[in-house]
């Protein structure tokens, strides 16, 4: 009885190793949108600019990126307005960013902070349903701008690409990494 039982255990445990299939397909690449881990490699890049939407520069700021900022044809672009500031529990300012467009109900109508991009240069503009003239100040001058230019990786990822703050976080970018610029 115990070589029948070591004979059938020895071909059952032969049959079940032999049981395997063919090899299913690959899975995806591991992404998580956190700091290039995962096997990404994370490149992306934050600008901040300022400038004045005025008659001259038909109420549009034009930034060329520079050649030390690499951007290619599938890198999504975004751009945020700050929008307000407001203070911490600490008395301290807290810049409020939006994501462009923007738009604002005005006395003389629909004003809307837009932009349009290539790989070479942004486009950030005006557009309103009355004479852009009548603009207070505020809405015009000193306007401040940050780029997040990313891989088209994070189009997939679980990014909030509405909050700015998710965005420098998933970039690894920090306040003192922005590069700052004035358009004139």
């Amino acid at each position: 009885m115990k070589k029948i039982s070591l004979v059938l255990g020895t071909f059952l445990a032969l049959f079940i190793m032999a049981c395997e299939g063919p090899a299913g397909p690959p899975g995806f690449d591991g992404f998580d949108g956190q700091d290039g881990l995962d096997g990404v490699n994370v490149v992306g890049k934050i600008l901040e600019i300022q400038g004045d939407f005025t008659p001259n520069n038909n109420y549009s700021i034009f930034y060329e990126f520079p050649q030390t900022v690499e951007v290619f044809e599938s890198d999504i672009v975004l751009v945020f307005i700050l929008w307000d500031q407001t203070e911490d529990s600490n008395g301290q300012p807290v810049d409020i960013w939006r994501l462009l467009p923007q738009t604002r109900i005005l006395n003389q109508g629909i004003l809307q902070y837009n932009y349009d991009h290539t790989f070479l240069d942004v486009n950030i503009f005006l557009e309103s349903d009355f004479d852009l003239g009548t603009l207070a100040p505020g809405d015009t001058d000193n306007q401040v701008f940050r780029i997040a230019i990313m891989p088209a990786d994070f189009a997939s990822g679980k990014l909030d690409r509405s909050n700015i703050a998710s965005v420098m976080q998933t970039l690894g970018i920090s306040e003192k990494d922005i590069q700052r610029v004035i358009v004139d």
